[in-house]
């Protein structure tokens, strides 16, 4: 296992070589970075969720394989965790694209003056953006009261720069009923938000006593896809 790294470096927890799904349309790398503020319901990737956790592989190795992967990858995707977290990103970004790479972030916008930064930079090229719930029940998923108002203004932030992006929401049978997904739905199209991909959460990994909720569940028990807006349906 790699040493943790100083700021002027990520703290990389994996690394997905080649993805076809991480960033729609584009094959991409996809570097996860250690650490996340929340604590979501259904979080299956708790190894990285702790921030002073050292990471799995040294961003050196990283790097190296991207310039060998030039013209064969279309860009690299950040993810977590909460990549918003590390403040080396902005640098590792940068680094990236000094490759000539297209760079994408996965976020839960749980920093959105950092996201803002990287938007006004004009650091990125799509993002991902996780939107959990609505305003007001968002700690039901995260557990941290004030989750609700980052993401949405995150969401925001995305709408206002123009950016190629996707919404996504990873239902959770235990903290979303059908009309809170709805209702999300709709006020995310009444945004502006035109790709909102809803997902259903995995019990894997999980507690036993939280898989019992999932117990022949599907996202289809919940919802009917022509009850939704524009949005595109797929596992999580």
């Amino acid at each position: 296992m790699s040493r943790p790294s100083s700021d002027a470096e990520p703290v990389v927890a994996g690394l997905v070589r080649l993805s076809t799904v991480d960033w729609p349309g584009r094959l991409a790398a996809v570097v996860f970075l250690q650490g996340c503020p929340w604590r979501c319901t259904y979080c299956h990737n708790e190894a990285i969720l702790d921030p002073r956790a050292p990471g799995t592989i040294d961003w050196s190795e990283v790097v190296a394989f991207l310039r060998r992967r030039r013209g064969l990858l279309d860009g690299v995707v950040f993810s977590g965790g909460e990549p918003l977290l590390s403040p080396a990103l902005p640098a590792a970004v940068a680094e990236v694209r000094s490759l000539g790479f297209e760079v994408g972030l996965h976020t839960g916008g749980a920093w959105p003056r950092r996201l803002q930064a990287l938007l006004d930079d004009g650091a990125l090229d799509w993002v991902g953006l996780d939107v959990k719930h609505l305003p007001e029940k968002y700690a039901q998923v995260t557990g941290v009261p004030t989750s609700g108002r980052a993401a949405w203004q995150a969401l925001d932030a995305v709408l206002a720069s123009g950016i190629a992006h996707e919404v996504r929401t990873t239902v959770d049978p235990t903290v979303h009923t059908r009309d809170d997904v709805l209702r999300l739905a709709h006020t995310l199209e009444s945004k502006g938000v035109h790709h909102h991909a809803i997902q259903e959460a995995r019990p894997d990994g999980l507690a036993a006593a939280y898989k019992e909720a999932f117990e022949g569940w599907r996202l289809s028990d919940l919802l009917r896809e022509e009850d939704l807006p524009r949005t595109e349906r797929r596992a999580a």
